[in-house]
């Protein structure tokens, strides 16, 4: 099979390399890689200075460029954060050239003011797509000292961030469970840890991170808001490298180096990258105090995460790449009083298997194996004086999948840049696995059903040039989906377009049409992570979102700024919420979970969002960072919630601004703050209360009066969330090492957020009756911090 579909790729795109060998042309084709370490180096432009003509390195770091025959032709070579240079090249026949970049970092704005230093947003047909470079994110002020990617791209234009603190990532309009995260191919499908504090993403280990909100490209699908795509470093090809910091909850530590020691020039060569970070909240935390027994009540959590991969060059046309994550959350609580045992876990494990194949100077191809799991479990004991189990609670549900991927690059002329792939991904979905045991009525429950689907999708896109105006990247992905008893067969047409204007300034558009076929549900209710990922069903539908995007790119190559502004339109169907009041915790009625279906449980809707972004950037020189602003308005509406009446849910945000700076005083010292400011959530606050007492073993409630006491959803809106952070770094270059101090403060003016409100009775008083009164309650105030970094 994998045969047949190769050879029918290589027969498709066949056509295409006779035309484009038609005249007297020739290619320059390799690979770039960062000097010193011999790393691939991913969207590298490689283009005629004076002109347009040019191209970008793939995610290998592989380029090629078809030109007409000459004596020689001079190509540039730029990246952010690299020195750029230009050789001068016969082309009398193809030629392979392999190009090292060395890292620099401008500290002088004369120095980016020669040559096109920076990647022109002007000239890429792509629009709302962010990319931050590592080194950048590095700098940045985090909390706690911890480095963490997916809440630098909090700070971007179009992205709400979550509760105060977390790192919850939703992109215009849209959920959580709408964002397609990948590590090296791989998905994953719980980014966080620490309850959603931190990601699950070590900085120390990360290559690259691009962000796109829209005008989506067809290789990529599944999902509805936005495409999170990582790389993890390659690890070191030259010498053995290490780095890592020490900081109040957490310390990590990278190592990589070459497989073979003491290569020749010439010689087969590969690489190694190890990483690891754990936290130590649970070596120091303490005891709590039970507040319902005044007992002992031993508590403690902690998480780990492990990073691993390795290349290696079978030949020079082939590349074999294996990479893996692996990572835990546990929190557990072990009440000697009420003698029993309460734990919370979650987790995933990935691993990609990947073989690179270069057919010739103008066709390249990956082949990849993925794997990736996501568990999560509750568990409860509670124990007699014997100390045996008188009832008990494990919920599991989880997600794995197996997938195999096949994608094609191919380079026909310096006008087009097409792509092409094929993808199956198995899904085993286990949505709600209850077990409970009670010693009482001996009674035991095991409701979990495994449930299996396919997904799959075949994609082309191409990049093409037709005139020096005009840059096009448009394509059809065709997604597949079969389950149980439904199968559904979409097409996905996706355009983007840019038109130049004049020099460093063009209009662009977009139109991308998205199928998801995979469902996260969220329980708020009970203030645990309790993510549940479930399949499309023949009850529950595959969501779709059409999104329209609109706006202009300017380039400011004297002083490296880049300014985005962008409006854009997203309606989204069948998207799926809990009923009021549902819970797949069925430890009221134990005794129906097997005949309850999850579907009971969920109703469908529509949503639709639009509004306006602007994003001013810098990458480069001594003072960098960007200033963001997002105008924005998202509705959902379902049927069976809120009256059948359109709602904001509860992350809908008018206005959002971040302002990021960082500025290096020299280069020993490195200062960076920043200031986010944004629109409160949308709550429901209720606006009465029941009594409640229990007489006879039954629950009776009773209204104060026979008012109703709902109220609509959403429409209390919480105080506008605010902040400053500022971080200060020391530099010292040892002779064997370097080492950084950071100092840096979270919520500098001690800003009170607002992280929920709850009603509560207020006392009377000698002057003023008992009255019940909204109370808000906020979690961080200034938060102080410092970390201790190192390389060798």
């Amino acid at each position: 099979m994998l045969v047949r579909l190769q050879s029918l790729l290589i027969l498709f795109l066949f056509p295409c390399h006779l035309f484009a060998q038609s005249g007297n042309r020739f290619t320059v084709s390799g690979y770039v890689r960062e000097s010193g370490s011999l790393e691939a180096l991913i969207g590298v432009n490689v283009y005629l200075p004076g002109t347009t003509t040019g191209t970008t390195t793939n995610t290998y770091g592989f380029y090629s460029l078809t030109l007409p025959a000459q004596d020689s032709v001079r190509l540039a070579y730029s990246f952010v954060g690299y020195e750029t240079v230009a050789y001068t090249i016969p082309l009398r026949a193809n030629q392979t050239r392999n190009i090292l970049l060395a890292p620099g970092q401008a500290l002088s704005e004369v120095e980016i003011k020669a040559g096109n230093t920076v990647e022109k947003v002007s000239e890429s047909p792509r629009m709302s797509t962010i990319d931050v470079p590592v080194a950048q994110i590095k700098k940045i002020t985090a909390f706690l000292g911890e480095k963490d990617v997916l809440k630098v791209l909090q700070l971007m234009p179009g992205v709400q961030k979550g509760s105060e603190g977390q790192t919850g990532i939703y992109v215009r309009g849209g959920g959580p469970d709408q964002n397609l995260i990948i590590l090296d191919d791989a998905v994953v499908y719980n980014a966080n840890h620490l309850f959603g504090f931190f990601s699950v993403f070590n900085g120390d280990a990360i290559k690259s991170v691009e962000l796109i909100k829209g005008g989506f490209p067809a290789r990529y699908g599944g999902r509805l808001s936005s495409v999170i795509d990582l790389n993890m470093k390659d690890g070191n090809r030259e010498k053995l490298h290490g780095e890592g910091g020490i900081g109040l909850i957490a310390s990590r530590l990278v190592l990589e180096g070459p497989l073979t020691k003491n290569r020749k020039p010439g010689e087969r060569s590969g690489s190694f990258l190890i990483s690891g970070r754990r936290t130590y909240l649970d070596f120091v935390g303490a005891p709590v105090i039970n507040a319902q027994t005044n007992g002992q009540l031993n508590a403690g959590y902690y998480f780990y995460d492990l990073n691993a991969k390795a290349n290696y060059d079978l030949t020079s046309k082939d590349k074999i790449y294996l990479s893996g994550y692996f990572g835990r959350d546990r929190f557990y609580a072990d009440d000697k009083v009420l003698n029993t045992d309460t734990g919370l876990r979650w987790g995933n494990a990935t691993g990609t298997l990947r073989w690179n194949h270069l057919f010739n100077q103008k066709l390249f191809s990956n082949l990849s194996l993925i794997f990736s799991d996501y568990k999560f479990q509750i568990s409860s004991v509670e124990k007699s004086t014997q100390d045996t189990a008188v009832y008990s609670l494990f919920y599991n549900s989880g997600i794995r999948d197996l997938s195999l991927k096949y994608d094609f690059d191919f380079y026909p002329t310096p006008q087009h840049s097409v792509r092409a792939g094929i993808q199956g991904i198995y899904h085993r979905f286990t949505p709600s696995a209850v077990v409970l045991q009670n010693a009482t009525i001996r009674q035991s429950i095991d409701n979990a059903t495994n449930i299996d689907v396919l997904e799959s999708g075949v994609y082309m896109e191409d990049t093409w040039r037709p005139s020096t105006r005009w840059r096009l990247n448009g394509g059809v992905r065709l997604s597949y989906f079969w389950g149980q008893n439904i199968n559904y067969l979409r097409p996905e047409p996706r355009l983007s377009v840019a038109y130049t204007l004049k020099p460093d300034l063009s209009v662009k558009a977009s139109y991308a049409l998205m199928n998801q076929y995979v469902h996260l549900l969220s329980n708020t209710g009970i203030g645990l992570p309790t993510d549940l990922w479930v399949p499309t069903t023949d009850r529950v539908k595959p969501q779709q979102s059409q999104q329209v995007a609109a706006g202009i790119a300017k380039d400011f190559t004297n002083s490296g700024l880049t300014l985005t502004i962008e409006g854009y339109y997203k309606q989204m169907n069948n998207i799926i919420n809990y009923k009021e009041g549902a819970s797949f915790l069925l430890i009221n009625d134990p005794t129906n979970a097997n005949s309850v279906r999850w579907e009971d449980n969920v109703t469908a809707g529509r949503g639709w969002s639009y509004g306006a972004e602007f994003l001013l950037q810098k990458k480069v020189g001594r003072f960098s960072g960007w200033a963001g602003y997002t105008l924005s308005w998202t509705q959902w509406q379902f049927a069976e919630l809120n009256g059948g009446q359109p709602y904001y849910p509860r992350y809908d945000r008018r206005h959002d601004i971040s302002l990021v700076g960082i500025y290096e005083l020299n280069k020993r010292i490195t200062l960076s703050a920043l200031w986010v400011y944004g629109t409160g959530n949308a709550l429901t606050i209720p606006v009465g209360r029941y009594d409640t007492y229990r007489l006879d073993n039954s629950l009776i409630y009773t209204p104060r009066t026979s008012d109703d006491y709902g109220s609509q959803k959403n429409t209390f809106r919480a105080e506008p969330y605010h902040r400053f952070d500022v971080s200060i770094q020391f530099h010292k270059q040892k002779k064997h090492h370097e080492r950084t101090w950071e100092f840096s403060a979270y919520n500098l003016y001690n800003r009170r957020n607002p992280f929920f409100y709850r009603l509560e009775s207020v006392a009377a008083t000698a002057t003023t009756p008992s009255r019940t009164a909204l109370f808000r309650y906020s979690v961080f105030p200034i938060v102080p911090a410092i970390s201790y970094n190192f390389k060798f």
